[in-house]
């Protein structure tokens, strides 16, 4: 019996070019700076990539392949954690579709192919957006918000 899947979509608009937006995706340099992660791949289709947090440790918190890519409107990679990467039921997919809309980019991230109630689901619905937030502070201030900053008890 296969599990239930679920999904998660979220659209922002940022101040840019659909170009600076692939860019920040896909080039570490530019993704450590709002996601604190380097998105490490050749981005060719059915290459590896990982997501590889950008400290002393360089630890590799997510894996996959990338299944479609077409700079700088869209790109689509498999998503799982290395522990179940040998596992293909464990893996999920994440499609960044990049729009121009008139002086700005729409930005459509829908992570799909989630297992419903799993940890992972619950963490991509609260990762996906301050992300995404600080991916359009970068590109519209030239500075990122810390994605790790924990909302402070009252």
């Amino acid at each position: 019996m296969s599990k239930e899947k679920t999904s998660f979509v979220y659209v922002t608009y940022i101040r840019s070019t659909p170009e600076k937006v692939f860019e920040a995706i896909t080039k570490p340099e530019i993704a450590r700076r709002y996601w604190g992660h380097e998105n490490v791949s050749d981005w060719k289709p059915g290459s590896d990539w990982q997501h590889v947090r950008a400290n002393e440790e360089r630890t590799v918190n997510i894996v996959g392949k990338v299944v479609e890519i077409a700079p700088p409107t869209r790109l689509v990679i498999t998503w799982a954690n290395p522990s179940q990467a040998a596992d293909p039921a464990s893996y999920s997919r994440v499609s960044f579709d990049v729009e121009a809309y008139d002086d700005m980019v729409r930005l459509t991230v829908t992570h799909d192919e989630l297992e419903a109630g799993s940890g992972m689901a619950t963490g991509i619905q609260k990762g996906w957006p301050i992300v995404l937030s600080s991916l359009k502070s970068l590109l519209e201030t030239g500075q990122g918000i810390d994605v790790f900053a924990k909302p402070k008890a009252a």
